[in-house]
């Protein structure tokens, strides 16, 4: 079993969808972005900037996730975080026994139709998501990190997949780890040129 289980990639790519089987699977929690309670300022006075705000989103994720692991849960599962956040992964759950799976895509079409199906008429933006895709398929693994591609697989076969993946993957604890330049990275936050 493993102590963390992130998943990572762009938008529309089915990282909940993965997330969602894998909580069934493994019987244990999930912790995304989108479950921070809501906040508006520090001080009710203090403007909340992007930056802010992802920062405390971050914070508040690691802290979470830290605690289900203090608490004994295995396979813990992390999933909606910003994409420049991933290069702090190694970082902040060294010595942990984590594995990062970074979806891709090498099919655009196939996204596309992934993101006009999303429940709730989430965010279709087909030119942000063919950058976020693109950059995300050029940047080299990071320390734990394994890549799936979707193209021509359904949820299932992603799941079943990543499955296997995790679990016989073993985790480096012990390593040489340098912070890649964020320029490799999307952020919502900074957009690095995506918009």
């Amino acid at each position: 079993m493993k102590d963390f289980i992130f998943i990572t990639g762009a938008s529309g790519i089915g990282k909940t969808t993965l997330a969602n089987a894998l909580l069934e699977h493994y019987k244990t929690t999930c912790i995304e972005q989108h479950m921070i309670p809501e906040f508006i300022s520090r001080d009710g006075c203090e403007p909340m900037t992007g930056e802010l705000e992802e920062l405390t989103c971050w914070e508040n994720q690691v802290a979470m996730l830290f605690c289900f692991h203090r608490l004994g849960y295995k396979n813990i599962i992390a999933s909606d975080i910003d994409d420049l956040r991933t290069a702090d992964i190694p970082l902040v759950f060294r010595g942990t026994d984590f594995i990062t799976v970074k979806l891709i895509c090498s099919d655009l079409r196939q996204i596309q139709e992934q993101m006009k199906n999303r429940p709730n008429n989430g965010l279709i933006d087909f030119e942000l998501q063919e950058k976020m895709n693109s950059r995300n398929i050029q940047r080299q693994p990071l320390v734990n990190e394994v890549v799936i591609d979707i193209a021509g697989r359904s949820p299932k076969e992603v799941f079943r997949l990543a499955i296997d993946i995790i679990e016989n993957t073993p985790s480096q604890r012990d390593y040489e780890y340098v912070k890649p330049p964020k320029e490799l990275f999307y952020s919502w936050v900074y957009s690095n040129g995506l918009r």
